[in-house]
Protein backbone atom coordinates (compact mmCIF):
# COMPACT_ATOMS: atom_id res chain seq x y z
CA UNK A 1 0.00 0.00 0.00
CA UNK A 2 1.57 3.27 -1.10
CA UNK A 3 1.84 6.34 1.11
CA UNK A 4 2.49 9.91 0.03
CA UNK A 5 4.80 12.14 2.05
CA UNK A 6 3.68 15.70 2.79
CA UNK A 7 6.42 18.20 3.60
CA UNK A 8 6.31 21.68 5.11
CA UNK A 9 3.98 21.10 8.05
CA UNK A 10 4.55 21.44 11.79
CA UNK A 11 4.35 17.64 12.15
CA UNK A 12 5.55 14.74 10.01
CA UNK A 13 2.78 13.58 7.74
CA UNK A 14 1.93 10.81 5.25
CA UNK A 15 -1.31 9.63 3.74
CA UNK A 16 -2.66 6.64 1.85
CA UNK A 17 -5.64 6.53 -0.50
CA UNK A 18 -7.89 3.58 0.30
CA UNK A 19 -11.44 2.39 0.81
CA UNK A 20 -14.54 2.12 -1.37
CA UNK A 21 -14.49 5.73 -2.59
CA UNK A 22 -10.78 6.59 -2.33
CA UNK A 23 -10.53 8.26 1.05
CA UNK A 24 -7.39 9.93 2.31
CA UNK A 25 -6.21 8.17 5.48
CA UNK A 26 -3.60 10.32 7.24
CA UNK A 27 -0.76 9.11 9.44
CA UNK A 28 0.47 12.13 11.39
CA UNK A 29 3.48 11.98 13.67
CA UNK A 30 2.52 13.19 17.13
CA UNK A 31 5.95 14.68 17.77
CA UNK A 32 6.81 12.13 20.45
CA UNK A 33 7.27 8.97 18.42
CA UNK A 34 3.61 8.01 18.01
CA UNK A 35 1.24 8.18 15.04
CA UNK A 36 -2.21 9.76 14.83
CA UNK A 37 -4.47 8.00 12.30
CA UNK A 38 -7.25 10.05 10.71
CA UNK A 39 -10.49 8.51 9.39
CA UNK A 40 -9.58 4.81 9.01
CA UNK A 41 -11.83 3.85 6.13
CA UNK A 42 -10.66 0.27 5.51
CA UNK A 43 -7.82 -2.24 5.96
CA UNK A 44 -7.09 -1.79 9.66
CA UNK A 45 -4.22 -4.28 9.57
CA UNK A 46 -2.73 -2.46 6.59
CA UNK A 47 -2.90 0.85 8.48
CA UNK A 48 -1.06 -0.74 11.42
CA UNK A 49 1.60 -1.97 9.01
CA UNK A 50 1.94 1.50 7.52
CA UNK A 51 2.51 2.92 11.00
CA UNK A 52 5.38 0.46 11.36
CA UNK A 53 7.16 0.51 14.69
CA UNK A 54 5.37 3.69 15.76
CA UNK A 55 2.58 3.25 18.28
CA UNK A 56 -0.82 4.47 17.09
CA UNK A 57 -1.37 7.07 19.79
CA UNK A 58 -4.80 8.37 18.71
CA UNK A 59 -7.51 7.90 16.09
CA UNK A 60 -9.23 11.07 14.87
CA UNK A 61 -12.69 10.88 13.28
CA UNK A 62 -13.88 13.89 11.32
CA UNK A 63 -17.49 12.73 10.90
CA UNK A 64 -19.75 9.72 11.11
CA UNK A 65 -20.06 8.67 7.44
CA UNK A 66 -19.31 5.00 6.86
CA UNK A 67 -16.56 5.60 4.31
CA UNK A 68 -14.57 7.41 7.02
CA UNK A 69 -14.99 4.88 9.83
CA UNK A 70 -15.23 1.50 8.12
CA UNK A 71 -12.10 0.19 9.87
CA UNK A 72 -12.45 2.21 13.07
CA UNK A 73 -13.52 -0.62 15.39
CA UNK A 74 -10.88 -2.99 14.03
CA UNK A 75 -8.13 -0.38 14.31
CA UNK A 76 -9.09 0.40 17.90
CA UNK A 77 -9.10 -3.32 18.70
CA UNK A 78 -5.67 -3.84 17.14
CA UNK A 79 -3.99 -0.81 18.69
CA UNK A 80 -5.93 0.14 21.82
CA UNK A 81 -5.66 3.78 20.69
CA UNK A 82 -8.27 6.25 21.96
CA UNK A 83 -10.90 7.40 19.48
CA UNK A 84 -11.64 11.13 19.17
CA UNK A 85 -14.93 12.23 17.58
CA UNK A 86 -17.60 14.85 18.03
CA UNK A 87 -20.07 14.51 20.86
CA UNK A 88 -22.81 14.91 18.26
CA UNK A 89 -21.63 11.96 16.14
CA UNK A 90 -20.61 9.70 19.01
CA UNK A 91 -24.01 8.03 19.41
CA UNK A 92 -24.12 6.98 15.76
CA UNK A 93 -20.52 5.74 15.84
CA UNK A 94 -21.10 3.76 19.02
CA UNK A 95 -24.33 2.23 17.68
CA UNK A 96 -22.91 0.95 14.38
CA UNK A 97 -24.26 1.77 10.94
CA UNK A 98 -25.02 0.41 7.51
CA UNK A 99 -24.50 2.29 4.26
CA UNK A 100 -26.85 0.79 1.68
CA UNK A 101 -25.21 2.62 -1.21
CA UNK A 102 -21.76 1.26 -0.39
CA UNK A 103 -23.19 -2.04 0.91
CA UNK A 104 -21.02 -1.50 3.94
CA UNK A 105 -21.73 -2.56 7.50
CA UNK A 106 -19.77 -0.60 10.09
CA UNK A 107 -19.57 -2.21 13.53
CA UNK A 108 -20.03 -0.13 16.67
CA UNK A 109 -16.97 1.48 18.23
CA UNK A 110 -16.56 3.25 21.56
CA UNK A 111 -15.60 6.93 21.40
CA UNK A 112 -13.12 7.81 24.15
CA UNK A 113 -12.98 11.59 23.69
CA UNK A 114 -16.29 13.22 22.82
CA UNK A 115 -15.38 16.63 21.48
CA UNK A 116 -17.07 20.01 21.40
CA UNK A 117 -16.28 23.17 19.48
CA UNK A 118 -13.21 24.91 20.88
CA UNK A 119 -11.88 21.93 22.84
CA UNK A 120 -8.09 21.84 23.07
CA UNK A 121 -5.95 18.79 23.79
CA UNK A 122 -2.52 17.31 23.21
CA UNK A 123 -1.38 14.04 21.69
CA UNK A 124 2.30 13.39 22.28
CA UNK A 125 4.04 16.70 21.60
CA UNK A 126 1.29 18.02 19.30
CA UNK A 127 -1.39 20.51 20.36
CA UNK A 128 -4.83 20.48 18.72
CA UNK A 129 -7.94 22.66 18.69
CA UNK A 130 -11.37 21.40 17.68
CA UNK A 131 -13.48 23.34 15.18
CA UNK A 132 -17.05 22.12 14.90
CA UNK A 133 -17.93 22.55 11.22
CA UNK A 134 -21.47 21.35 10.45
CA UNK A 135 -22.78 21.50 6.92
CA UNK A 136 -21.80 18.13 5.48
CA UNK A 137 -23.00 16.44 8.69
CA UNK A 138 -24.27 18.02 11.92
CA UNK A 139 -21.31 16.68 13.91
CA UNK A 140 -18.52 17.28 11.42
CA UNK A 141 -15.22 18.35 12.97
CA UNK A 142 -11.95 19.84 11.80
CA UNK A 143 -8.76 19.40 13.81
CA UNK A 144 -6.30 22.31 13.81
CA UNK A 145 -2.66 21.98 14.87
CA UNK A 146 -0.51 25.09 15.08
CA UNK A 147 2.18 23.64 17.33
CA UNK A 148 4.13 20.46 16.63
CA UNK A 149 7.72 19.35 16.81
CA UNK A 150 8.70 21.21 13.62
CA UNK A 151 8.78 24.82 12.54
CA UNK A 152 6.49 24.28 9.53
CA UNK A 153 2.99 25.45 8.63
CA UNK A 154 -0.13 24.73 10.70
CA UNK A 155 -2.23 21.71 9.76
CA UNK A 156 -6.01 21.49 9.35
CA UNK A 157 -7.65 18.08 9.11
CA UNK A 158 -10.78 19.15 7.25
CA UNK A 159 -12.61 15.88 6.58
CA UNK A 160 -15.41 16.48 4.08
CA UNK A 161 -15.92 20.13 4.97
CA UNK A 162 -13.31 21.74 2.72
CA UNK A 163 -11.67 20.24 -0.36
CA UNK A 164 -9.36 21.61 -3.01
CA UNK A 165 -11.60 24.05 -4.94
CA UNK A 166 -14.76 22.51 -3.47
CA UNK A 167 -16.76 21.71 -0.35
CA UNK A 168 -18.53 18.67 1.04
CA UNK A 169 -22.01 17.84 -0.17
CA UNK A 170 -24.86 19.35 1.84
CA UNK A 171 -27.69 17.24 0.39
CA UNK A 172 -27.13 14.23 2.64
CA UNK A 173 -29.09 13.56 5.84
CA UNK A 174 -28.34 16.37 8.28
CA UNK A 175 -26.59 18.50 5.67
CA UNK A 176 -27.12 22.25 5.48
CA UNK A 177 -25.71 24.86 3.12
CA UNK A 178 -26.43 27.60 5.67
CA UNK A 179 -24.36 25.71 8.25
CA UNK A 180 -21.65 25.06 5.68
CA UNK A 181 -21.30 28.78 4.96
CA UNK A 182 -20.87 29.49 8.67
CA UNK A 183 -18.30 26.72 8.96
CA UNK A 184 -16.30 28.06 6.04
CA UNK A 185 -16.29 31.52 7.60
CA UNK A 186 -14.81 29.93 10.72
CA UNK A 187 -12.10 28.22 8.68
CA UNK A 188 -11.42 31.53 6.96
CA UNK A 189 -10.02 32.91 10.23
CA UNK A 190 -7.07 30.48 10.07
CA UNK A 191 -3.66 31.49 8.68
CA UNK A 192 -3.29 31.37 4.90
CA UNK A 193 -0.26 29.09 5.28
CA UNK A 194 -2.37 26.35 6.91
CA UNK A 195 -2.06 23.05 5.03
CA UNK A 196 -5.53 21.59 4.49
CA UNK A 197 -5.84 17.79 4.72
CA UNK A 198 -9.20 16.87 3.15
CA UNK A 199 -10.97 13.55 3.30
CA UNK A 200 -10.70 13.04 -0.47
CA UNK A 201 -8.65 14.29 -3.39
CA UNK A 202 -5.67 16.65 -3.35
CA UNK A 203 -4.29 18.65 -0.46
CA UNK A 204 -4.55 22.43 -0.48
CA UNK A 205 -4.11 25.48 1.78
CA UNK A 206 -6.40 27.97 3.49
CA UNK A 207 -4.86 30.75 1.38
CA UNK A 208 -5.76 29.02 -1.88
CA UNK A 209 -9.27 28.10 -0.74
CA UNK A 210 -9.90 31.56 0.65
CA UNK A 211 -9.86 32.74 -2.96
CA UNK A 212 -11.48 29.74 -4.63
CA UNK A 213 -14.16 28.76 -2.09
CA UNK A 214 -14.42 30.69 1.17
CA UNK A 215 -14.75 34.23 -0.21
CA UNK A 216 -16.80 33.02 -3.18
CA UNK A 217 -19.46 31.57 -0.89
CA UNK A 218 -19.75 34.80 1.06
CA UNK A 219 -21.36 36.44 -1.93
Amino acid sequence: MRTYQVDGGCLSLRFAVMGPIENNVYLIGDGAGGTIVVDPTAHAQGIVELAGAAEVSAIFVTHRHCDHIGALADLKRLTGAPVFASEIDAKRIEAGQRDEGLRLDVPPCAVDRKLRDGDEFTVGASSWRVLLTPGHTPGGLCYFCQKGDRSGAPLLVSGDTLFRASIGRTDFEGGSMADMRKSLRKLGTLPDSTIVLPGHNQLTSIGDERVRVIEALRR
